[in-house]
């Protein structure tokens, strides 16, 4: 299974295809916008729910990746960063908090790049030989 193999690629690449869906949103309301000429128009249902089919393959991704790293702190990182990006998503939604939209690229970034990390420093049988960070 690709999951088991490839958890981290996984992981970057959802990260990654959500960090550019959340950079071309704004301009599919803008494209809509156009389009319907001053109608209320607002984002078709199967591109709004794909904040959370991300959301699922990363948690996936995240929980094979934290199974096989050497490193306890990627663990947290990698978690803690998730529950940051679902947190800010499920937030988008429901408008609790006024968060800055740059948050979500922030978090996006910072998965993609611990994925990276991961695959490259920290997939090891044991501590001794992964890179010393």
């Amino acid at each position: 299974m690709l999951l088991n193999q490839k958890s981290d690629a996984l992981g970057a690449l959802s990260s990654g295809l959500c960090l550019i869906h959340c950079v071309f949103t704004p301009f599919l309301f803008v494209i809509q916008s156009h389009g319907a000429c001053c109608e209320g128009t607002t984002a078709p249902i199967w591109w709004k729910s794909i904040d959370y089919i991300f959301l699922v393959i990363s948690f996936f991704a995240i929980f094979k990746s934290v199974s096989q790293t050497s490193k306890e702190w990627m663990k947290y990182a990698l978690f803690s960063s998730w529950v940051l990006l679902a947190f800010i998503i499920i937030n988008e939604k429901i408008a609790l908090f006024a968060i800055p939209e740059a948050a979500i690229y922030v978090v996006s970034l910072s998965l993609v790049g611990l994925h990276l990390y991961n695959s490259k420093y920290c997939q090891c049988s044991n501590e001794t030989c992964c890179t010393v960070s």
